[in-house]
């Protein structure tokens, strides 16, 4: 499996999935938690995306040094916490699973 195909494999399941998930909670707990599934899914497939893009530009390019890496980070980072402001100042509810995994994986990335 080539690179390109897993990150779009990757990225068609993680979509079922929230589909699917977002379907049920709204089903089941209302608009508000099927929103915010499907926001939580959304910013978590474009900043997997954003994350690959970057990750093959430095491989093509040759450039790896670490202040590209802290600087892609830092602004993937800044958009993604925007984002997640924008939702809760609208009044949508992120999954308390999301903000734990991104918080974990923030911890494990440095």
């Amino acid at each position: 499996m080539t690179p390109s195909e897993l990150t779009t494999r990757v990225t068609l399941d993680t979509c079922a999935a929230v589909l699917a998930l977002a379907g049920l909670a709204g089903w089941l707990l209302g608009a508000p938690s099927g929103v915010g599934i499907l926001a939580g899914g959304a910013l978590a497939v474009v900043n997997f995306r954003w994350l690959v893009m970057r990750t093959s530009l430095a491989l093509t390019t040759g450039s790896t040094s670490a202040a590209a890496w802290i600087v892609g980070a830092g602004l993937r980072f800044a958009a993604c916490a925007a984002a997640c402001g924008a939702l809760l100042a609208y009044g949508t509810v992120l999954p308390c699973d999301l903000i734990a995994r991104g918080l974990a994986s923030a911890r494990t990335e440095r």
